[in-house]
């Protein structure tokens, strides 16, 4: 435990944000550099040693929480880092970008604000990288065996960095020009700057983890040849095919899916750009999707210089407070106001687009939409309520619905998929292709980063045991597991 009072002596403080006026003008991460540090300790010290850590539950990683507070509680960064990395391989990357379901299951959460678990853990790993704690762990001895890692997002660096540090010879495809999947290219730099990716690619690569860039499999290799290649394949290739939005209009010049638009934004970041091709500078923007990717596409269009930004949603805006039917620990579904929410725009909800507005030469002009209620579960048009709103860039963030077929990975492998169109797996993590697993979104569906890691960790050991006959790798959850919800 770590302070026997905190929770009674202190109150909730979270990181501290930089002026909207200030941080819209570049792509800096938003947070005040440092100003964690001075509160971090006495946040800690707030968790209360409540006999039953429900945040475990919450956390699919199963994250030793209350152990790395009481040590970031005494100032022992060394052993709270040890503890963070001893569940997690990527801590900075979680402790940034996931909304946190294990706050949401924290005890402490039934009656007073909870514990700021993301805050500590970012804090400790920062510390961590600063106070040269993080250093590769290469394999003391090395099997003979090879696997191959299709994807560079987080279930496949995940399951790449364990299966180095098994023994392994392993190298990691990705068919974008640089190492990150999403996290590269999906996620803006002002959410997480990507030297934080960086660093964890040199660590990976001191550990002996080879990457292959710009090469895609189904279009570059073919499939069944790579499995010919190595003892074994993990597809990590994510669920990337964006769910479309088929109404009069979409072919509108203007119109993009948000995977089109945010990686250009960041690879002007990169340097490989000077403007991004598809910019909201001087435009009206809107924004179709009210999820975290919504919002990036909002905090992005801020910085490009918008004129305007509404961002719509189909279903009622949520509660500030946890609904009846969404009790402790359960993830609620909460009005959430986002570091880009915090920089301006209008959100619009119980909203549905019927169709959009161009211009003679075929641009995008406006979108028209109507106010929708919900009777049994599906949403009813309510006449008399349509309107239209400018629009000169539209983007569509309305999630994504499996992994990408086109490229021929599905059918060179023989893959066979579940009900849902996602690669199918056994409890442990294998397809019906001798050798060949599947791990992260591309299995499981779209879901969180940190359930992407545990898919990872999880589908690491599956191949261990494959490759080896047995396993010391942990295993945080099972390929049937789901997230702590109603």
């Amino acid at each position: 435990m770590a302070d026997p009072k905190g929770f009674l002596t202190t109150g909730r403080e979270v990181a501290e944000t930089r002026p909207v006026g200030e941080r819209v003008k570049d792509w800096n991460e938003v947070y005040v550099p440092g100003s964690l540090l001075p509160i971090i300790s006495k946040q800690a010290g707030r968790c209360m040693d409540c006999g039953i850590p429900f945040c475990h539950n919450g956390c699919p990683l199963g994250n030793l929480i209350p152990e790395w507070n009481d040590y970031a509680y005494r100032e022992d960064w060394s052993a709270a880092s040890e503890r963070l990395h001893a569940t997690n391989n990527f801590p900075e990357f979680t402790g940034r970008l996931c909304p946190a379901p294990c706050e949401s299951a924290c005890v402490l959460g039934i009656n007073q604000p909870a514990v700021t678990i993301k805050n500590v853990e970012v804090s400790i790993i920062d510390k961590a990288w600063g106070n040269g704690d993080v250093t590769p762990q290469p394999p003391e001895r090395l099997s003979g065996k090879t696997v191959a890692v299709i994807g560079s997002g987080p279930a496949g660096l995940a399951a790449a960095q364990q299966l180095t540090r098994a023994g392994h010879t392993v190298a990691v495809y990705e068919r974008a020009d640089r190492i990150g999947g999403l996290l590269r290219y999906g996620i803006p730099e002002f959410k997480m700057e990507k030297a934080h990716i960086n660093r964890r690619i040199e660590q990976m690569r001191a550990e002996g983890t080879k990457f292959r860039t710009e090469t895609e499999i189904g279009r570059d290799i073919d499939a069944a040849k790579l499995r010919r290649r190595y003892d074994a394949v993990v597809i990590a290739a994510g669920a990337t095919i964006s769910r479309d939005l088929p109404v009069p209009g979409r072919e509108l010049n203007g119109v993009h899916f948000a995977m089109e638009y945010l990686p250009l934004a960041n690879k002007v970041q990169e340097g490989d750009l000077t403007v991004s091709p598809i910019t909201a500078e001087g435009k009206h923007v809107v924004v179709i999707g009210g999820g975290d990717t919504g919002a990036d596409c909002v905090g992005t269009a801020h910085r490009q210089g918008a004129l305007s930004v509404t961002q719509l949603e189909i279903m009622p805006r949520p509660g500030e407070d946890r609904n009846a039917n969404q009790p402790w620990p359960t993830f609620p579904m909460l009005y959430k106001v986002t570091s880009a929410h915090e920089e301006g725009g209008e959100r619009v909800y119980s909203v549905s687009t019927t169709h959009f507005e161009g211009d003679e030469d075929g641009n995008v002009q406006a979108l028209h939409l109507v106010e929708v209620e919900f009777k049994d579960g599906k949403p009813a048009q309510k006449p008399g309520t349509e309107r239209s709103i400018p629009a000169q860039l539209v983007t569509l963030a309305m999630g994504f619905t499996g992994t990408d077929q086109a490229n021929g990975l599905v059918q060179q492998f023989g893959l066979e998929l579940d009900e849902r169109g996602n690669v199918a797996r056994d409890a442990d993590y294998a397809t019906n292709v001798d050798g060949v697993f599947v791990a992260g979104d591309a299995g499981r569906g779209q879901s969180l980063i940190v359930w992407a890691i545990a898919e990872g960790r999880s589908a690491a050991r599956g191949v261990d045991r494959y490759l080896t006959g047995a396993s010391a790798l942990p295993a945080p959850i099972r390929p049937t597991d789901r997230a702590l919800t109603v």
